[in-house]
């Protein structure tokens, strides 16, 4: 029972930077991670990044040096600063939350916010 609102994605050109935000509401007490996912066309939901309620930060391959995931717990808000964006990056990105009982890196819960578009092309 956790809703996710998310900021808006955007247009940027190759090398440019376009920050995502998502702030969650409901039961923030079994939240355990945030982070955000992507969906290219006709491509599977894939992580992007999370942050544990520990700290623990993870990222995709792909996106390791560019991007930054942070939070601000007052404000139950995560953060997503992408860098040195680059046309495979072109996606829609979904913030989620892994919320329960965690096992093996999988969550009870996955809790998805609306899919934003970020685009990068020249």
């Amino acid at each position: 029972q956790v809703q996710l609102v998310g900021s808006e994605g955007g247009a940027v050109q190759p090398g440019g930077s376009l920050t995502l935000s998502c702030t969650a509401s409901g039961s923030i007490s079994e939240i355990k991670s945030m982070g955000w996912y992507r969906q290219a066309p006709d491509k599977p939901r894939d992580m992007v990044a999370s942050i544990k309620t520990g700290g623990e930060i993870i990222y995709a391959d792909s996106v390791k040096g560019r991007f930054t995931i942070s939070r601000d717990n007052a404000k139950n808000t995560i953060y997503l600063q992408m860098n040195n964006l680059k046309p495979e990056d072109t996606a829609l990105y979904y913030c989620h939350a892994g919320r329960g009982l965690e096992y093996d890196g999988i969550y009870q819960y996955d809790d998805w916010g609306r899919g934003t578009q970020v685009t990068v092309s020249p």
